[in-house]
């Protein structure tokens, strides 16, 4: 696995879930500025929304690359996507998700991908939820990323058995 010699090195997955034909070139160029390498993506239609397309990417680098690329990518309309990463000796797995009408979620994951909450933020649900603005389920909800996983499970499941290809990272 090739890395950059700034950090240890990981490797994650983008699951680019839904993007408009437009986009797919601008998608490509700004995930391979983050990587340091041409990226090419194998795009194929997506079922669940007619016109757009979806594409998946393995991918290696340092700790912080699935960071740099939701950020490369965030905000940018009509745009669905995941990127994992996953932990190393000296950092957290994380899970990102983006979506047109809800911005982006992240989530420290921890070795099998399970979501780990802060306790600062669980005490501030607790907190949230005892001055009746809202109820401790939909601040836990919120916390794991449910209404991200409501929107993009359509997507998800529209793309089972895609084909997944390995990109390295180069130094």
């Amino acid at each position: 696995m090739a890395s950059r010699p700034d950090g240890p090195g990981t490797r994650g997955i983008l699951y680019v879930h839904s993007a408009p034909s437009a986009l797919c070139p601008h998608i490509e160029w700004a995930v391979g500025g983050v990587l340091g390498v041409a990226v090419s993506l194998d795009w194929t239609p997506q079922p669940a929304q007619p016109g757009s397309y979806r594409a998946e990417l393995s991918w290696t680098g340092t700790a912080g690359t699935a960071a740099a690329v939701a950020s490369a990518l965030r905000g940018w309309n009509h745009l669905r996507f995941e990127i994992t990463e996953e932990p190393t000796s000296s950092s957290e797995g994380t899970r990102f998700s983006c979506t047109p009408d809800l911005g982006i979620f992240h989530a420290i994951t921890g070795p099998h991908g399970d979501i780990l909450i802060p306790e600062d933020r669980l005490k501030a649900a607790v907190v949230k939820s005892a001055l009746g603005d809202t109820t401790l389920l939909n601040e836990i909800d919120s916390l794991l990323g449910k209404p991200w996983d409501d929107e993009l499970e359509t997507f998800r499941h529209a793309g089972e058995g895609a084909p997944v290809r390995w990109l390295h990272q180069v130094v």
